[in-house]
């Protein structure tokens, strides 16, 4: 900035701003291009922060840049990481592994993984295995306790609230004769 033109920084900022994309579309997800790379990422279905993290990385992308400023090669790189993200990381960290099928670990993104996880369920339902019969009846599938928690029937116990406000009533009766 220079004492004759005070808003010469101001017009720098704008044509900054004007380069940002807004929305950067990975798969069939729009994406905030306003964010971090790690923070936009992490907004798609199927990729955490670890995962959003290792991305990042393996397309040599800061983690910390602004994702609607990249160039367009850097997030096709971007996008081929998550496309791949089954070959860079070791099986335990995708989320679809030994597919009932075709025996492939796959890591899904966005609605294939919704697609993938309810035809799995569907599947446990039809065969009527011990988790799909959890799922139909609605209770909990994954060994948690369910003798105090997880009741969808209604309040169990006392509710003080209504047993104090029929003491006032109550109160306020006597009070009246």
């Amino acid at each position: 900035m220079s004492a004759e033109d005070p808003n010469a920084g101001e017009d720098a900022d704008a044509e900054e701003e004007e380069d940002i994309r807004y929305f950067v579309r990975i798969g069939q997800t729009d994406l905030d291009g306003t964010k971090s790379v790690e923070r936009a990422l992490t907004e798609l279905n199927g990729i955490g922060h670890r995962a959003a993290r290792i991305i990042a990385q393996k397309a040599d992308v800061d983690r910390r840049a602004v994702f609607g400023k990249l160039d367009d090669d850097v997030i096709e790189r971007v996008v081929d990481r998550v496309e791949n993200f089954a070959d860079d990381v070791p099986e335990w960290m995708t989320n679809h592994q030994k597919d009932y099928f075709t025996g492939e670990t796959t890591h899904e993104t966005g609605n294939d993984l919704q697609l993938t996880r309810r035809q799995d369920i569907n599947r446990m339902k039809m065969i009527d295995s011990y988790r799909g019969v959890r799922h139909k009846r609605g209770q909990k599938v994954r060994g948690q306790r369910t003798k105090s928690t997880g009741r969808t029937e209604g309040t169990i116990g006392v509710n003080v609230e209504a047993i104090k406000e029929e003491q006032a009533e109550e109160a306020a009766a006597e009070d009246d004769e």
